[in-house]
């Protein structure tokens, strides 16, 4: 296999997937951002063919650190890897001729090309990269039909449905049921939303993740994104994904059918359980070390989403919607409204506003290619920058 984020969150965790499996998977290739003393880690122990990372000079970095650990006799007779760098080498990694799946976790839309064109060699994919489908699941779902690709989801809630749906027809189902962790602040009055620091974003209550989807899980757009992944993945209308609150974070999604009957799927909050579901799909291996604790299910508390309360949700709704290349946008806006949250540049209440405004400047353009993604993707990002420097006060996201 390949792994598309290797120094990720999940790229790492499905390295100890792999490890807790000996003799189930080789490890081909490994793109990867810029910590390349961890990368330089995981060459010496799975020997992958062919590394990307991030830049030209990461790349030499790496090269050096890896001739100096051969000197120390860190790979014995084993060959080096072939050191590559930037879009090109993320999507040979994608491609490589070895490798059967391909996990796609880099973070952003720097992995949608390359997830796409593995799509088009055939490759199983196991998707944790949420950008793929929120900003062209309709072009990446159409090329996985017609080149007859399994798209395995990694996400712990879209891999719940997909375990559910195993217990049924598509035309079956009721309605699907996405639940959220409400995430830090989902006691915290919405009049003192605009008072929360980085500091209180960042504490999740149940899941330690990267800085953005943490933020994400603040203000539930990635509860939104879900639902528009949802939509794809399982071609479900809008209107029959449901979103609801449940703290514990134990069930991670359900299945209404038309019968009345609910399936849910409980697990801990631990990712290498559907890390190893969809790198073993349609098979089940033993565990992985991965258990639910029991005691922590004296309880399963489940609250509908409050009215006016996290904005965000409603924008990635209204994104869907109309389609075309508005999700793209939304995707964009949203990366640079929290990175300049996080930076103390804008308050918390003002990402919605910012993802909003840029929503509204948005041409209305369809899907017709990948290329209309890129340069939505772009343009987005210039009118968040915009939005956040703009000195002018706007009034909170309307829902």
């Amino acid at each position: 296999m390949a792994i598309l984020g290797s120094t990720g969150s999940i790229g790492s965790q499905c390295l100890q997937v792999v490890d807790a499996m000996p003799g189930s998977f080789e490890i081909v290739a490994l793109a990867a951002g810029g910590n390349v003393a961890l990368v330089a880690e995981q060459i010496e122990r799975h020997r992958p063919k062919l590394v990307s990372v991030g830049t030209e000079a990461a790349a030499a970095e790496l090269r050096e650190m890896l001739a100096e650990r051969s000197r120390g006799g860190a790979f014995g007779s084993a060959p080096a890897p072939e050191i590559t760098f930037g879009p090109e080498g993320i999507e040979r990694v994608a491609t490589h001729p070895e490798a059967g799946t391909v996990l796609s976790a880099a973070v952003g839309v720097v992995g949608l090309p390359a997830t796409y064109k593995a799509i088009q060699q055939g490759k199983t994919i196991a998707l944790a990269n949420k950008e793929v489908l929120v900003a062209a699941g309709e072009l990446v779902m159409a090329a996985a039909k017609r080149h007859n690709v399994a798209l395995l989801p990694v996400d712990s809630e879209h891999n719940a449905i997909h375990q559910c749906l195993r217990a049924g027809s598509r035309s079956e189902v009721k309605r699907l049921v996405l639940t959220a962790s409400g995430g830090p602040f989902r006691r915290t009055p919405v009049e003192e939303l605009a008072n929360v620091t980085p500091e209180q974003a960042l504490a999740h209550p149940n899941w330690k993740m990267g800085q953005r989807i943490t933020i994400d899980s603040a203000t539930l757009m990635n509860k939104g994104f879900e639902v528009i992944e949802a939509r794809w993945l399982f071609a479900m209308e809008l209107d029959r994904i449901h979103v609801v609150i449940h703290p514990q974070s134990m069930i991670h999604s359900m299945v209404e059918f038309v019968d009345g009957s609910v399936l849910a799927q409980l697990g801990p909050p631990d990712m290498r359980m559907p890390i190893q579901y969809a790198l073993t799909y349609p098979e089940r291996l033993a565990s992985n070390g991965c258990a639910l604790d029991w005691e922590s299910l004296r309880r399963l508390d489940f609250e509908e989403i409050p009215p006016g309360k996290f904005p965000c949700l409603e924008l990635a709704r209204e994104a869907l919607r109309q389609g075309g290349v508005l999700p793209a946008a939304l995707n964009a806006a949203d990366e640079v409204a929290i990175a300049a949250f996080l930076g103390r540049q804008i308050p918390f209440t003002r990402i919605a506003t910012v993802i909003e405004r840029v929503l509204e400047r948005m041409p209305r353009i369809a899907l017709s290619g990948l290329e209309d993604v890129l340069v939505a993707d772009a343009e987005a990002r210039r009118l968040a920058r915009e939005e956040v420097t703009c000195a002018e006060a706007r009034p909170s996201a309307r829902v």
